[in-house]
């Protein structure tokens, strides 16, 4: 029978409309996207913002990035958590530069104090180039990508790796009223945008393989912490848990007065390790899973 034979029909043929055609379709004929109680619900901005459709718009922040991600080989991540406000060291002499030469004292110390951890800065690029490099000859369900916040600083630094290394990376950026696009190291096709923090967070461990955080402040102090629960909770499955940085985090975090104050159980500071270099980092990741 020849395949194009009418009484034949192509599994793949579509049953129902396209909804993506269905409205642009209502916009060739000229109809705005005025409130209407008879508009298209998915092409009604208004009533997708209702407070009675929040579980909807969570929903698709779950799904959305979730498909796309599967569409494109996106099963195991390496995360990586860090300042937005570290930059590279050209970008930090630039700016001190800038400040000087308008007279702007505060903001001058400011980079100055801030310029200290263009350091991290490098060494995030020098990590997310090593999960690049060894991920570029392995199989699909084998390679490692990295994955972060999507924004500037230590984010751009490990997506800059990536990219440089000739790997893919995701992106997971939080809509703020300060925060910028997503830094132009991500993939395009991986670069999601969030609502929710909730939702978000749950994007950063559904393909976790494991968490690098570099020195940061509140929100890569709430991330990082919200790991540590879920792994110490036995919510999550263990993962390698990289805090980069020795003298920062042993710093900011006295984990044995923790431990003296009876408030964690002393096996739980083996829940993560301290690492200086971007190639202790990569180490332990291959320890734990024997790469």
């Amino acid at each position: 029978m020849s395949p194009k034979d009418n009484s034949t029909h192509d599994l793949q043929e579509k049953r129902l409309a396209d909804a993506w055609a269905t409205l642009q379709a209502h916009a060739d004929r000229g109809l705005p996207l005025n409130p209407d109680p008879s508009r298209l619900a998915f092409a009604d901005p208004e009533f997708l913002l209702r407070r009675e459709t929040r579980g909807l718009r969570m929903q698709l922040e779950l799904m959305k990035p979730d498909i796309e991600m599967r569409a494109h080989g996106i099963e195991n991540t390496v995360v990586v958590f860090g300042s937005a406000r570290y930059r590279s060291e050209e970008e930090m002499t630039a700016l001190i530069a800038q400040a000087e030469a308008a007279g702007d004292e505060k903001a001058s110390a400011r980079w100055k104090r801030l310029a200290r951890g263009s350091r991290y800065y490098e060494q995030a690029r020098a990590f997310g180039k090593l999960v690049a490099h060894y991920s570029n000859d392995k199989e699909p369900e084998d390679k490692l990508f990295v994955c972060t916040g999507g924004g500037p600083g230590i984010m751009q630094a490990a997506n800059r790796g990536a990219y440089e290394g000739g790997g893919l990376s995701v992106g997971l950026a939080i809509a703020l009223p300060m925060e910028e696009a997503a830094n132009v190291y991500v993939t395009p096709a991986l670069s999601f945008k969030f609502h929710y923090f909730a939702i978000r967070k749950m994007h950063f461990m559904m393909r976790a393989k494991a968490l690098v955080a570099f020195p940061g402040g509140f929100g890569t102090l709430d991330e990082l912490f919200e790991v540590v629960t879920l792994v110490q909770t036995r919510k999550a499955k263990p993962v390698p848990i990289v805090l980069f940085g020795s003298e920062y985090w042993k710093r900011l975090i006295d984990f044995d007065f923790l431990v003296d104050e009876g408030v964690i159980s002393p096996e739980d500071v083996n829940l993560f390790r301290y690492v200086d270099t971007p190639e202790d980092a990569w180490t332990e990741i291959k320890r734990f899973y024997e790469l």
